[in-house]
């Protein structure tokens, strides 16, 4: 068979996946189907997925059985899951729900609207939906929300036999389960006391009480934990998972090292969305035409705003501008390499904030680191700008004017871009999303002035 060509029980050959999953979902061969899909590498099914359009997108879904829907939507993003699910009828749609893991099962509910969310848990067995509730009480990115409820606890009463005979008897549903230990709680309390290796237990003699064999006072993180915490404690300890614990010490979860590490890649994507202007979620092309415009239309429309503000320093000093044309060749070169410069100090700040390496009143302390930046920065550019400026058109005064405003505004850019994240944190608003259209602005504007100010002043000697 030629390579990437595939064929499916004698079916006819197909060069791409999402064409052999279209042409087994019209036909309506489910065992074909699922045969088929297990053969995809994750990314294939993700990708085959997007390329097909709405009908067979949820005629995909409605065909395969509860338990490979779920697997199905386990491997594309969060947002695209909630778009595929968010039209089903409640009872197939909590029917895949519950079929997934407790975290991914609160992860795609998040992702839609409450009214469709609570439809489909009223119809999610009751104790499984108020399971989910509970982790959407906690912020997505907190131990609380990261966590999964399917774990293997035991009170601390009981006996090496009594586990092994539970894990015995449960097998089939406990198969299902990440389990690298049990835990041990306090009998009737429900508090975290000691954590059991599996390997422990199978050597233990079967009549010892389990409190005898566990690991005491086991490292445990509280439900409201920051990602930021629980990235350094992953990366200080090679735990596989660590027990969440409430307010008493209750027992309320596992948090897995994979969990935090997807979390930590879901934030940096998002931040970097957020930078780049688009606002109100994640967004991949599958998803609908109207929400994609108008996730990137709320950042435009208010950016245009902000450029006429930019631009009306230059309306203000058109009559300098018109005796001295040459400097409009100047004007953007100043705005964008000064702009460069403050979304370096940005960057730097939202990454420390981000780590809590720096805290939100902090502004003198991120004033002084940047200024020394800033002013060596703002003297070498501007020599250089000022220096072609000299050469391009023999005119030391030119020369004198841009590479002054350059070096002005770059100092003004960077000192400012550091500080302005650490400002916005602590108004609570989001650094990642204000900072860069602020910083812009005002680069744009004080660049604008400086070059023209300066000229203004000069204007004789630079004709």
């Amino acid at each position: 068979m030629p390579n990437g060509a595939r064929s499916v029980g004698g079916g006819a050959a197909s060069a791409e996946p999402w064409t052999e999953v279209a042409r087994l979902v019209r036909s309506g061969d489910r065992a074909r189907l699922e045969s088929y899909l297990r053969t995809l590498p994750p990314a294939e099914v993700a990708l085959s997925i997007s390329r097909l359009d709405q009908e067979d997108q949820t005629a995909l879904l409605m065909l395969l059985a509860p338990a490979e829907a779920a697997d199905l939507l386990e491997e594309v993003p969060d947002a695209q899951a909630a778009d595929l699910i968010e039209d089903f009828p409640p009872a197939p749609a909590a029917a895949i729900v519950g079929e997934m893991s407790s975290d991914e099962r609160a992860d795609l509910l998040g992702e839609l609207d409450a009214e469709d969310a609570e439809s489909i848990l009223r119809a999610m067995d009751p104790v499984e939906a108020e399971g989910v509730r509970k982790l959407l009480r906690y912020p997505p990115d907190t131990a609380g929300g990261l966590m999964i409820t399917e774990y293997l606890a035991y009170p601390d009463d009981r006996r090496v036999a009594d586990v092994l005979e539970d894990l015995r008897a449960h097998g089939e549903e406990y198969s299902d389960y990440d389990v690298q230990y049990a835990y041990v709680t306090a009998a009737g309390t429900g508090t975290l006391v000691g954590a059991l290796r599996l390997r422990d237990l199978l050597f233990a003699a079967r009549d010892k009480p389990i409190a005898e064999v566990m690991i005491t006072d086991p490292i445990r993180v509280a439900a409201e934990t920051s990602l930021d915490d629980l990235q350094q404690l992953f990366e200080a300890h090679g735990f596989v998972g660590v027990p969440v614990v409430g307010p008493a010490g209750e027992l309320l979860g596992v948090l897995r090292r994979t969990a935090v590490k997807e979390a930590v890649g879901r934030r940096a994507g998002g931040l970097f969305l957020k930078v780049s202007g688009i606002v109100g979620g994640e967004e991949v092309r599958s998803l609908p035409l109207g929400v994609r415009s108008l996730r990137r239309l709320s950042w435009l429309s208010v950016n245009i705003v902000l450029n006429i503000v930019a631009a009306s320093v230059i309306a203000f000093y058109q009559d300098t501008l018109e005796k001295a044309i040459i400097l409009a060749v100047f004007l953007p070169i100043i705005s964008d390499m000064s702009g460069c410069s403050g979304n370096q100090a940005v960057a730097v700040s939202i990454r420390e904030l981000s780590l809590g390496l720096v805290r939100p009143g902090e502004l003198l302390r991120v004033l002084a680191k940047e200024s020394g930046v800033g002013l060596i920065n703002g003297m070498v550019l501007g020599s250089l700008l000022g220096g072609v400026a000299l050469l391009w058109r023999g005119n030391p005064y030119l020369g004198l004017v841009v590479g002054a405003a350059l070096a002005a505004n770059t100092l003004l850019s960077v000192c400012l871009g550091g500080m302005l994240p650490l400002a916005l944190k602590r108004l609570r608003m989001d650094p990642a999303l204000v900072s860069g259209p602020l910083l812009t602005t005002v680069t744009d504007m004080c660049g604008f002035f400086l070059v023209l100010k300066l000229a203004d002043m000069m204007l004789p000697l630079l004709a």
